[in-house]
């Protein structure tokens, strides 16, 4: 009967032994297992590349937005008020599929003296500030008795997916032009 206990004691030992075995050779699971594990972090840097990709893709804009605007504000010599509203609207359309609305731009006129002290004879503004008095240029721009054409452009850019980390991103640039013939005037303001 002692041999009958010894055996019954080793009984649980050995079933679990046994379980353990058969778990550990058993591979219908782990592709599961691992999916499970991979997903959410794919999933995550998935969408982090639309975000990153999408960011990117309205920071360009901006980008051609502010040349657009110095662009075309430079060529001419008059800019009229229907001719400023047409600038701002022909650039606006450079952000587009994205919402234009959130899209701020400034065009100001900028006359730099012989003391190289800049400062600002007209700005023109669409869902922005107009810029008034004196400006701080680069030291590169700061040359005596010219003309500069500044033109300004921001996006308040909100991720779809990650809005809650980052919240509203602004991207903004800034662009200086020499006017082509003559520092435009725009409604009768001189430039000069």
């Amino acid at each position: 009967m002692l041999t009958h206990r010894i055996k019954i004691r080793r009984l649980p030992r050995l079933v679990a032994r046994l379980r353990r075995s058969r778990f550990a050779r058993d591979r219908r699971g782990v592709s599961a297992v691992e999916f499970a594990l991979i997903a959410p972090i794919m999933i995550c840097l998935y969408f982090g590349c639309v975000e990153v990709s999408d960011a990117v893709a309205v920071d360009r804009k901006v980008t051609l937005t502010a040349a657009a605007l110095a662009n075309l504000s430079a060529q001419v010599t008059t800019i009229s008020s229907s001719d400023m509203s047409n600038i701002l609207n022909a650039s606006g359309a450079i952000v587009q599929p994205y919402d234009a609305s959130k899209l701020k731009m400034t065009i100001t006129c900028i006359t730099i003296d012989a003391s190289k002290k800049a400062t600002v004879k007209w700005s023109v503004t669409r869902n922005g500030t107009a810029n008034s008095g004196t400006i701080t240029l680069p030291t590169a721009l700061a040359v005596a008795n010219t003309q500069l054409v500044m033109a300004e452009a921001s996006y308040a850019y909100t991720p779809i997916v990650g809005y809650n980390i980052t919240g509203s991103l602004n991207l903004s640039d800034k662009m200086y032009m020499a006017p082509r013939q003559t520092a435009p005037n725009y409604n009768g303001t001189s430039c000069t």
